[in-house]
């Protein structure tokens, strides 16, 4: 009986924060539709606050701070945004607009056709999706086979076997794939300067040798924690150390 009301209880608490974080969303598109950009962010870090985290929310913050022409800020939340909903086209777009506005012009590593290839291929979906994609093809399988099993003409057991093959395949393919994009999920810890200008030296401390200066809005890759200080690698392979401070890790949810 406890058990129950308990339940009950954190049914009903989940419920009024749902509709809160409903009724702060509806407050916080009509002010941004009103050009109150700043009401609208304050309204939809609330929502934050409340641990509910959408790539809608992320985007709409994008777009608040966009306006307000804050280009670190806008860029880290289309980020975020990328990361739950990584195929969104829309979220594409203004990030693109948004890295316009860097002072920072990096060019990216020079890669092989294979590796382009590669790469284009399993970010088609989250690591999440290919797990689920490879579940649906085993059920497939599980399907076709028996089928094959099951009917009678020759020409309809020749089909759910070549559907039986054509289904263990794209899930052994998609088993790999989430692997894949798992492990390369879990190596890359990216992160949003938020400093206008930032030096990155050779070592984690301020008396070290200036190797390049960063502003605000790049994209950078965390490779090792020190203390306040962070080791970096931007897109064109360089590395270096910044303080901890002047960046804001986007897998932070």
């Amino acid at each position: 009986m406890k058990r129950l009301l308990l339940t009950a209880l954190l049914m009903f608490l989940y419920v009024g924060v749902f509709g809160q974080n409903n009724t702060l969303f509806e407050k916080a598109t009509e002010a941004y539709n009103n050009g109150e950009f700043q009401k609208a962010i304050e309204l939809y870090e609330k929502i934050l606050e409340n641990n509910q985290h959408s790539a809608a929310l992320y985007f709409n913050l994008g777009n608040a701070f966009y306006k307000k022409n804050e280009i670190g800020p806008s860029i880290y939340y289309y980020e975020k945004a990328l990361l739950l909903s990584p195929n969104d086209e829309e979220i594409k777009n203004n990030l693109g607009y948004a890295q316009n506005m860097r002072l920072d012009a990096i060019e990216e590593m020079p890669q092989t056709a294979f590796a382009k290839f590669y790469d284009t291929t399993i970010a088609l979906l989250t690591f999440e999706q290919w797990a689920y994609l490879a579940i649906a093809m085993t059920m497939a399988f599980v399907i076709a086979y028996i089928a094959y099993y099951s009917l009678l003409g020759a020409t309809q057991k020749r089909i759910s076997f070549i559907l039986s093959i054509i289904a263990i395949v794209i899930c052994i393919a998609s088993i790999a794939f989430a692997y894949l994009q798992f492990e390369r999920f879990q190596q890359d810890n990216p992160a949003i300067v938020f400093s206008r200008e930032i030096a990155v030296t050779s070592e984690p401390n301020k008396r070290s040798e200036r190797i390049f200066t960063l502003h605000e809005g790049t994209k950078v890759n965390v490779l090792e924690t020190l203390d306040d200080w962070q080791k970096i690698k931007i897109a064109d392979g360089q590395t270096g150390w910044m303080p901890s401070e002047n960046l804001k890790l986007l897998k932070k949810f």
